[in-house]
């Protein structure tokens, strides 16, 4: 599983560098569940990139979820993209902590 979860975070960094333009202020993190055979991916974005990276109606975020949950399910693994502005993945950390 590390070696998939190593080419869909490669290659979302890849893609999403194409998309935003505060480069400092993105974050690619990661969390396996092994047991479930589960990649969660979480982009952390300014506001004004996640609407980028979003695209009209979603369609942009779709695709890319898409083709990364297609890599996966070939691996035997679902994978799970959630894409958040700064000030959401604050917000989700106060409330967590």
């Amino acid at each position: 599983m590390d070696e998939i979860a190593k080419r869909i975070k490669n290659f979302l960094q890849y893609l999403v560098v194409h998309f935003i333009e505060d480069k400092e202020a993105a974050c690619l993190k990661l969390s396996k569940s092994e047991e479930q055979s589960t990649l969660s991916f979480r982009i952390i974005l300014s506001e004004r990139d996640v609407a980028k990276l979003i695209g009209k109606n979603g369609f942009t975020a779709s695709a890319i979820r898409s083709v990364i949950k297609a890599a996966g399910e070939k691996e035997g693994v679902n994978v799970i993209l959630r894409i958040n502005s700064t000030a959401e993945e604050e917000a989700r950390l106060a409330s967590a902590g």
